[in-house]
């Protein structure tokens, strides 16, 4: 039985956050994949396991992707820069930065194309969870650590209409596991966190996270990861 059902309305959360990429939707290809074909438009042929891995890398070393308030303009500028810094990084690692005709331009086109609808995909368990969340009356909400891009996508994805609020990390200045995103996620919709549930699929920056914030929280196990969690969901079908 679906956990929503199991609960009497009562019980249910007011409202339930989800992450983006990786719980509602992903990429078709990964992430090494996209950046080789990129790459080998501007003159670098390399193995698009040896990118992804060392794209993990720098991915990881890299600052927050949190910015001060400012003016969206700002903000956006500081997003393009942040994610150059984290693909400049990748391409040094590998010893290769200075074989492309054009970084810049590079790195211009494939941050635009990660913005549009082409490379993403929506998990088919999404908007059957979603629509079951709404037609019990449940708020619904985003909390990730993305960018504004995020706004588009999940306009082109036809997701945007499920949420009442997007939280993102870059315009809110903090980034999971930071407790600050999920108090002002939980402001846009005047709650408390006892009040509302956070999904997603990382077991440190949602799970774990959430939990500490004071959410309820689950953890989005698709891949069917063998770590000792109490509240774990297989797929988004499982919740309702």
């Amino acid at each position: 039985m679906q956990i929503l059902d199991q609960l009497p309305r009562e019980s249910l959360p007011k409202v339930i956050f989800f992450d983006a990429m990786g719980t509602l939707f992903d990429l078709k290809n990964s992430v090494g994949e996209i950046y080789h074909q990129y790459a080998h438009k501007y003159g670098v042929v390399i193995d698009a396991k040896e990118i992804e891995q060392a794209f993990r890398t720098s991915f990881k070393s890299a600052p927050p992707l949190g910015f001060l308030p400012n003016q969206l303009a700002v903000i956006k500028q500081q997003e393009f820069d942040w994610w150059k810094q984290v693909v400049s990084a990748t391409f040094e690692q590998l010893e290769v930065i200075e074989n492309f005709v054009d970084f810049n331009a590079f790195f211009t086109e494939i941050y635009g194309y990660f913005g549009t609808k082409e490379p993403w995909y929506v998990f088919p368990d999404t908007v059957d969870c979603l629509i079951q969340c709404r037609d019990r009356d449940i708020e619904l909400g985003v909390i990730s650590n993305f960018d504004s891009r995020l706004i588009e996508v999940l306009n082109l994805l036809d997701l945007d209409q499920f949420f009442t609020s997007i939280t993102i990390s870059s315009m809110a200045g903090f980034a999971k596991p930071e407790s600050n995103i999920f108090k002002i996620a939980l402001g846009k919709h005047n709650l408390v966190a006892m009040n509302a549930w956070h999904i997603g699929d990382s077991p440190t920056e949602d799970y774990i996270a959430a939990k500490n914030a004071g959410l309820g929280s689950f953890w989005l196990n698709r891949q069917a990861h063998s770590l000792n969690i109490e509240n774990q969901l297989p797929n988004l079908w499982s919740l309702g």
